[in-house]
């Protein structure tokens, strides 16, 4: 994460918090920045240098205005005004992790060779919720070269209970084996 993209977000979710819209805003966040994602031109549109601030600004006024909360708005034109706007996603990023902090919420990354259940998800997330005390937001991957298993990333920690991660460790046992 930048440090632009951490000073803004930060503010975004102050000035959320102190007007009771943090919710409201990091949906609109989250649903701006896949949008972004699946049309990066549009960021870069915003970030030319060749088109004037103001017409940049008109842009945003023009596609959002009355569809998303003003603050947010707002704030999309000032990250285009001082040519910070490419750090969206980063700002985004900052905005959720200062929201899951102050509701308690822990995101965890898992990892899987196959799709989990719906029972396996809520199983999943009730056992890691009673272990942290916090409300678990589930991050589902799913990746073949894991073989089986799961793996769980979640608070800088890495927990992986997978086979190739099994196989690793049986090949590096025999690997420092002297016979």
């Amino acid at each position: 994460m930048t440090e632009a993209g951490s000073v803004y977000g930060q503010a975004l979710y102050d000035l959320a918090m102190s007007e009771g819209l943090s919710g409201k805003i990091l949906e609109e966040l989250e649903a701006l920045r896949q949008s972004f994602e699946s049309e990066p031109d549009y960021i870069r549109l915003l970030s030319t240098p060749n088109l004037p601030k103001e017409e940049r600004c008109q842009i945003l006024d023009k596609g959002f205005r009355g569809k998303i909360q003003p603050y947010l708005l707002n704030f999309m034109k000032i990250l285009t005004e001082k040519g910070y706007i490419r750090h969206f996603s980063d700002c985004c990023a900052a905005y959720r992790d200062c929201y899951n902090r102050d509701n308690g919420i822990l995101p965890v990354r898992v990892v899987t060779a196959v799709a989990l259940s719906a029972k396996q998800q809520k199983r999943l997330s009730e056992k890691l919720a009673a272990i942290t005390g916090k409300r678990i937001d589930l991050n589902l991957r799913i990746d073949p070269q894991v073989l089986g298993g799961i793996r769980l990333d979640y608070d800088g920690k890495r927990l992986d209970d997978t086979v190739a991660h099994r196989l690793d460790a049986i090949r590096n046992v025999l690997n420092n084996t002297v016979l």
